[in-house]
């Protein structure tokens, strides 16, 4: 096989799924696709695409979106998550979106800001969109981030007979 891609002794095109990495103190400004998996150790400043994986490293941050099959948080991410698998957000984490996917995992020490579906469908079915989308029907879309709502706290009056408890 080509160092540099192109076809594999086979004949048939290079696996094109490889590990693209965005190292210490690279900033990238623009949106990211790739067929394999990222590893962001940099900070990327718009939405990161992969048919694979995206990997934010800790220290990695991502101001935009973040679309894969999977997605594993240990740095920041300013955007919202739609993975069709799994996402796994690691002690220290943040994330600061909307996060969609099968299933989760959230270490004790992860910061989550935004809301979280699961078992619904990453690729949402846009009315008007006919003919817009270039994207294989399997890649998840970004979606619109949505305002936090601040959850209210209430007070329920104690329950007759029931001491009333120190706060």
């Amino acid at each position: 096989m080509s160092i540099f891609g192109g076809k594999s002794e086979s004949g048939t095109p290079a696996e094109a799924a490889g590990l693209s990495i965005i190292a210490v103190g690279l900033v990238i400004r623009g949106d990211l696709e790739s067929a394999g998996t990222v590893k962001v150790e940099g900070t990327v400043e718009g939405s990161v695409l992969a048919k694979q994986q995206v990997l934010v490293a800790r220290g990695g941050i991502v101001r935009g979106d973040v679309l894969a099959r999977e997605t594993v948080v240990g740095g920041e991410v300013h955007g919202s998550i739609s993975a069709e698998d799994r996402v796994e957000v690691q002690a220290g984490a943040a994330v600061h979106g909307d996060i969609t996917t099968r299933r989760i995992a959230v270490a004790e020490g992860a910061r989550l800001n935004g809301l979280i579906r699961m078992g619904e469908s990453p690729t949402p079915a846009s009315p008007g969109a006919e003919g817009k989308s270039a994207e294989p029907a399997s890649m998840p879309q970004p979606q619109k981030p949505r305002p936090s709502v601040p959850v209210a706290r209430v007070a329920v009056p104690p329950r007759p007979g029931t001491p009333p408890q120190a706060h």
